[in-house]
């Protein structure tokens, strides 16, 4: 309870009760430890809400114990300080207002769905940007366990302009864009794929996100009615389409519809109601990603199925077409046996195609040409036998005449 405070400031005992104890059918318990930690010294009211809700902060004493339980890496919350009249009387504080209520109840909800803990919290993380602007996110969440390494999350109450949401996705844009210190420019360029993030400046603060792009970006919206919390969503996607629709992969004409998601921003939205709404919360199909009609799971939103899973499957389809093509332009240039008709074996069409002066059984399919080949050694064999014989015959023929010249001689 300490904690949650510390992170968050303010809250009340039903928005502490969502994100500490969802399981709960109800919040007395939350407000007794509220009630018991006040007896402590540790919380007090600060006010009461036009809801009815009592608006719970630390004392100082509390704020000094959070500070103490919270992990170094936590930044801890501005005190809120008892305030008093001139007669010495404690003030109630104002400057509570729905925006900040709001913020509160989307992280209550989340953690209560099993995004995190109280500690996977930090609320207006600054994003610097080197044109003299920062950039603050209303909250940003750590839930690795939940498939959410890190997102940051805007609340809007339907009151700004949907320009100025746009500007903030292009802030956003800006400062996922900058290089990290000392990272080399020109390997940056040349980097394709989500070789590009090792030399930004995000990734040495958030986690790797474990899908292709920057740190997902959700809009939370809450207040006026229906149709317009709608409208703005579809508004918010059609003016904003140039920071989150991704690029196009190489090689679109061989069958490449795959979206390049890598130097994009996954952008989703909600709504409070719709969150509370559901039976599952926020862990139900209440998130839709931009881009996308459907409504679906958090992780699902996340989820790119038409990004490299895509890009392998598509890519493999369009080598093996072109596999299949050149191998049945090749097959269509086949020998064929000028003795027999039939076609070359591979065996016998490489070994024809080994030189490039032409042979003589060439035209000969394999079987055709060892037969040619057996033939006119056979031929050649018979041959050398006549020229033997012949020319055995002549010797022989020679013998005689030279005996009997031998006896006329004696």
């Amino acid at each position: 309870m300490l904690k949650a405070l510390g992170i968050f400031q303010r809250a009340t005992a039903d928005q502490l009760w969502r994100m500490l104890r969802p399981t709960d059918r109800h919040d007395r318990i939350t407000r007794d430890t509220l009630n018991a930690l006040k007896s402590s010294g540790l919380t007090r009211v600060e006010t009461r809400l036009e809801s009815g809700h009592q608006l719970w902060v630390l004392t100082e004493r509390g704020h000094k114990e959070a500070k103490l339980l919270l992990p170094k890496n936590v930044r801890i919350s501005a005190l809120r300080k008892l305030e008093y009249d001139d007669e010495g009387r404690p003030v109630e504080a104002d400057g509570y207002d729905e925006h900040a209520a709001a913020v509160t109840s989307t992280a209550a909800v989340l953690t209560g769905a099993g995004y995190g803990t109280p500690l996977s919290w930090q609320t207006e993380i600054a994003h610097r940007l080197p044109y003299g602007y920062t950039q603050y996110a209303d909250l940003t969440m750590r839930a690795p366990d939940a498939g959410v390494p890190a997102m940051l999350l805007e609340v809007d109450r339907v009151t700004e302009p949907v320009d100025d949401l746009v500007a903030k996705l292009r802030r956003y844009t800006d400062w996922f864009e900058l290089l990290a210190p000392k990272a080399d420019g020109t390997k940056a360029k040349a980097a394709r794929g989500a070789a590009v993030h090792d030399f930004r400046l995000w990734s040495r603060i958030y986690p790797p996100t474990g899908r292709e792009g920057y740190v997902p970006l959700a809009f939370v919206f809450t207040g006026k009615t229906d149709a317009q919390r709608e409208s703005r969503m579809r508004r918010l996607g059609q003016a904003a389409r140039t920071y989150f629709a991704g690029a196009s992969y190489p090689g679109r004409g061989a069958g490449i519809t795959a979206v390049d998601y890598h130097q994009a921003v996954p952008v989703v939205v909600t709504e409070l109601e719709r969150i509370t709404a559901d039976p599952a919360g926020a862990a139900g199909a209440v998130w839709r990603r931009l881009g996308r009609e459907e409504w679906q799971t958090l992780p699902e939103a996340l989820d790119n199925p038409d990004g490299d899973r895509l890009y392998a499957a598509q890519w493999k389809e369009a080598r093996d077409r072109r596999a299949a093509q050149e191998a049945a332009e090749r097959e269509a240039k086949r020998p064929v046996c000028t003795r027999c008709g039939a076609q070359f074996s591979d065996d016998r069409w490489r070994e024809t195609e080994r030189t490039s002066w032409p042979g003589k059984w060439d035209g000969l399919c394999a079987p055709c040409a060892t037969q040619a080949v057996a033939r006119a050694e056979a031929e050649r064999a018979a041959q050398r036998q006549a020229e033997d014989v012949a020319a055995g015959t002549a010797a022989e023929a020679q013998v005689p005449k030279a005996r009997g010249l031998f006896r006329r001689r004696g």
